[in-house]
């Protein structure tokens, strides 16, 4: 396990729905933005077809004020949603799109994502379609919004200053950020999910799912509390 490069000061996470960040990104998140380093959300959908029993326009709603209050337990003011439809989402042109005018709104030098490979850690399960397809996205992306003659209807300048993107929750995991000090952060981002969670009818503990994670993670890197991430030179 290698440490995740700190110099800088912008990072822009993309994921595709409220409470993706949440199971161990935030964690870190609560530590840069601790150390004074901005960063900004931006979800693909609200998450409007998570909950089995709420019509989903209700969900939205709560998913989309569940998701602003996680952010804030983290030191994030600035949460924006892209609008595409939950459990639909389709890799392609209009997605990247979306995804690189984002970047070139907000000129990040670190993207941060969610998994996107088939599996996750340990190989297990089965990665749903919209995490494969957003993550997917999101990487392609980064080099349309560096590139002046991709999407020059947007209206934006290129953005060449991604330097990696970091994919939480990845099985390729190969370095961690040392978040010690931080986790209560990260778990009250994820308790902030409440209807999602009640909605799922699972016994779900954010504090031992969490802490599991930060413990075994740290364990590799020799420190008390890390968060493992896949890092991505784009």
């Amino acid at each position: 396990m290698r440490p995740v490069p700190e110099d800088w000061q912008r990072a822009l996470t993309l994921v595709a729905h409220p409470d993706d960040l949440e199971y161990g990104a935030s964690t870190a998140i609560a530590k840069w933005t601790a150390e004074g380093r901005t960063v900004v959300q931006v979800l693909a959908t609200r998450g409007e077809a998570g909950i089995d029993g709420m019509d989903p326009a209700e969900a939205a709603r709560i998913r989309t004020d569940e998701q602003v209050e996680a952010a804030r337990a983290v030191g994030v003011d600035t949460v924006e949603f892209l609008g595409h439809p939950d459990g639909m989402l389709e890799y392609g042109l209009p997605l990247r799109r979306d995804i690189a005018r984002a970047i070139r709104r907000h000129r990040p030098e670190v993207v941060i994502t969610g998994n996107f490979r088939e599996t996750w850690p340990g190989g297990e399960g089965f990665n749903m379609a919209d995490h494969r397809v957003f993550g997917l996205a999101v990487l392609d992306a980064v080099r349309d919004a560096a590139n002046r003659w991709v999407f020059r209807d947007l209206g934006l300048e290129p953005w060449q200053g991604v330097r990696f993107a970091l994919v939480a929750n990845s099985p390729q995991a190969a370095h961690y950020v040392d978040v010690t000090g931080h986790l209560a952060a990260g778990i009250a981002s994820l308790r902030a999910h409440r209807a999602y969670f009640d909605g799922l009818g699972q016994d779900f503990d954010p504090d031992a799912f969490l802490t599991g994670i930060c413990e075994q993670a740290g364990r590799d890197a020799g420190v008390p509390h890390a968060m493992p991430f896949e890092l991505i030179e784009l």
